[in-house]
């Protein structure tokens, strides 16, 4: 048999000696013919589904305008590209808070108030988008964004798991087609009208996919159990899941980026700053003790490496999609005569095609093993695009394309095959640690690199003008460089118009290596996909775990 292809289910029988479950079923549930609780039908599944695609489908809408607007932002509101970066991160690391938060509650308050908690979350950050003036507010309305799209991803996660337990893995990366759906659907739109209409309005667009799978969330009734909670699974398993290592990273990462954000915000904190990454891992290493002396598991292993995998991951992903298009704008249109922007919607269009037929990778290898494909295509994509020209541009596209396909939904099968007794929480974890880090990390990494290459550019070619423009003594996790403005830079009256257009175009060819760097993030990954491989074939090879059903438990909960 080869060795990446996934081995029989092993089952896990939990109907006895496991003590009552993190949701018991409601008198509802227990008034209904067993066959009528065990399962949903066809088209109940079909409404949730979609519903569930339409949620994520508008987060990408909001991600697309924002991955439009960094020039846009960085001119209007005076900022450099490490602050506009950090926008684009405030979007994306409060999604963690919700989806860590809700991964508790779901089971609980049900599918159907946790989505009507993210349709006003979205609503309020389009809102504030479209209304502000002011860079603190921008940053709230990205800030709302975030957590609206943190409860879209606690409950469609599970649900979306729960609804088909057979195929988790296939239906998890359709149901993340509607990522690269949103970003090409928005990314059109923002395309073909933002010559005549202000970016302002077209952020309304995103209303469109909020209100339709608010109406049809509003419209469903049935809703399926969670495979943790129907198998009778305790939620104090699901927390031993977690473990204290899950705990370490979680309080970590979340204490930083909120001590960060106080920080930025009204500079208190000051005295723990220059050392917040030092103070983290201690707070992080003394919290997970203590979670996990609390509910006396260290958690699984192999769930924290895969938790530490999604920072590169998420960073490689959706950092270089937030960078991409402002790193090609110019040799894209010098060459083609395009918007960069639609370099994103291709290769979000092929990302989106290729998700709706994962089950065809997946059936002869292993998710581990797809991601490691994965990985080899990023580092080729990525390494080719820091200096690609011409026509090979098409193809390093592609390969980026094709390297990120894969990566966010079947690292959610991987979690959801091997760690059904955590239920929301292992499958939700995992996901909010690289939306977590790549706001803490990703955009604003490569935001510092880019940075830094236009300081050392202008350094080379205007010593004077980076004497006059330098921000010295930038730092970014103990890496101390400079930045520099290149707008600002670029205005001065004292250059010609020959050097200016000279100066811009070297300054547009070294940010590219930012591109080069981001490679090495794949690289790291393929590593340690490749070591995951090799030990699951020691073990006998890879298998899906599936948890055995508790039928005093049933299997769909009315009005969710």
């Amino acid at each position: 048999m080869n060795w990446t292809q996934a081995h029989p289910v092993a089952t896990l029988s939990l109907r006895d000696g496991q003590g009552g479950s993190g949701q018991t079923p409601t008198t509802q549930q227990a008034s209904l013919p067993m066959s009528e609780r065990n399962s949903l039908s066809g088209r109940d599944q079909k409404f949730l589904f979609w519903a569930s695609f339409l949620a994520l489908a508008a987060a990408g809408f909001g991600f697309v305008f924002r991955v439009m607007l960094p020039d846009i932002w960085g001119k209007e509101f005076n900022i450099t590209a490490q602050e506009v970066g950090g926008l684009a991160g405030a979007a994306l690391w409060p999604i963690a808070i919700t989806m860590i938060l809700f991964s508790l509650l779901v089971d609980r308050i049900g599918y159907k108030r946790s989505m009507f908690c993210a349709f006003a979350l979205q609503a309020v950050s389009v809102i504030l988008t479209v209304a502000t003036r002011d860079v603190a507010l921008l940053w709230w309305a990205c800030f709302f964004a975030g957590l609206g799209h943190g409860v879209v991803e606690a409950v469609i996660n599970p649900l979306c798991a729960s609804i088909y337990r057979d195929q988790k893995s296939k239906m998890l990366n359709i149901l993340h087609a509607s990522w690269p759906g949103g970003i090409v659907g928005g990314g059109c739109i923002y395309l073909l009208t933002y010559q005549s209409m202000s970016w302002r309005i077209i952020f309304l667009f995103m209303l469109l996919p909020v209100i339709a799978y608010g109406v049809m969330f509003f419209m469903c009734r049935r809703f399926p159990v969670d495979e943790r909670v129907e198998a009778n699974v305790p939620m104090g398993d699901m927390l031993r899941e977690f473990g204290g290592l899950g705990a370490f990273l979680a309080i970590t990462f979340l204490f930083y980026e909120i001590a960060n954000q106080i920080h930025m915000a009204s500079g208190a904190l000051s005295a723990i700053h220059a050392n917040l990454l030092y103070v983290s891992l201690a707070i992080g290493a003394l919290g997970g003790a203590a979670f996990g002396y609390v509910v006396k598991a260290k958690g699984q292993i192999l769930f924290f490496i895969l938790c530490l995998i999604m920072v590169p991951l998420a960073t490689a992903e959706l950092a270089t999609d937030g960078w991409i298009q402002t790193l090609m704008r110019p040799v894209l249109q010098a060459d083609f005569d395009v918007h960069a922007g639609w370099a994103i919607v291709t290769s979000a269009f092929i990302m989106m095609t290729l998700r709706f037929f994962a089950g065809v990778p997946l059936k002869h290898m292993s998710p581990p093993a797809l991601l490691l494909v994965s990985s080899l295509f990023s580092i080729a994509g990525l390494y080719l695009l820091s200096g690609a020209t011409g026509s090979l541009i098409i193809m390093a596209f592609a390969l980026y394309a094709v390297g990120q396909t894969f990566y966010w939904p079947t690292m959610l099968g991987f979690v959801s095959e091997r760690f059904p007794r955590g239920g929301a929480m292992t499958l939700n974890t995992v996901s909010a640690m690289g939306l977590l880090t790549v706001g803490i990390f990703g955009f604003p990494f490569l935001g510092a690199v880019k940075d830094n290459f236009d300081a050392q550019t202008v350094k080379q070619e205007k010593p004077a003008l980076y004497d006059s423009y330098r921000i010295a003594d930038r730092s970014f996790f103990g890496w101390r460089y400079d930045s520099i403005k290149a707008n600002e830079v670029l205005a001065d009256p004292s250059l010609s118009a020959g050097e200016k257009n000279d100066l811009s175009g070297k300054i547009d060819t070294s940010a590219r290596k930012t591109l080069k760097v981001a490679a090495v993030l794949p690289l790291t990954m393929a590593i340690a996909f490749g070591l995951i491989l090799l030990w699951f074939r020691s073990q006998g090879g890879y298998q899906v775990v599936h948890l055995e059903r508790d039928e005093t438990a049933g299997g769909a909960s009315e009005g969710g």
